[in-house]
Order: C-alpha cells, then structure tokens, then sequence
C-alpha cells in the first residue's frame, strides 16, 4: 500500500506541476518505474549464492502481469522519447514501467 500511495501522490504532483510550469514552456512528467535489471539485484544474487542470474530474475518476474523483469533500455528509451521533441506534446503525464505489475490507474 505505501508504494501506492506515493505513487499516486507523485502522479498528483506531477499534473499540479505540469500545470504551473507550462506557461513557461516547461514540460513535467512522470515515470513510475518497476522491477528493472540491475547491479542492485546482481549483487543480492550473488550474496545469496544460489541458482543463475536468469533463474534469479525468473523468481522476482513471478506476480509481473507481463511475466519478466524490465531491461534497462526500455526505461532508458521511454526517457530518451520524452525529452525529445517527438514528446513535445506531452505534460503531465505519468507512466508506469513495471510490467502491468501497479494498481496505480
């Protein structure tokens, strides 16, 4: 629940500052992110000791609607696409990358 909760707190203060700043041609936007590949989960695989690096990630991908954990990239991507101008259009909005995983609307 607490993550819920920030999140959706973060998704407010996203579109209140989108809001404020877009007289100033300031875009504001939100990206909520969920279980990416990382050297954090790396190294708690390696403490632990056991199984592969796939297998590991094959356990925490279990409750993810989208059956996997994210790539770096594809957070990277969806970053990349709203700070250019194809996003241009594009302000107050908040987008989860977490594998359909958040009960955040």
């Amino acid at each position: 629940m607490p993550t819920s909760v920030s999140r959706a707190a973060g998704m407010a203060l996203t579109k209140a500052l989108s809001k404020d700043l877009a007289s100033d041609n300031i875009r504001v936007n939100g990206i909520n992110i969920g279980l990416i590949k990382s050297g954090q989960h790396e190294r708690r695989w390696q403490a632990a000791g056991t199984g592969s690096l796939d297998e590991h990630y094959v356990q925490m991908a279990k409750g993810i609607p989208l059956g996997r954990v994210g790539e770096a990239s594809e957070v990277g991507d969806l970053i990349a696409f709203l700070c250019s101008s194809r996003g241009g259009y594009l302000t107050g909005v908040s987008i989860n990358v977490d594998g359909g995983v958040s009960a955040v609307v």
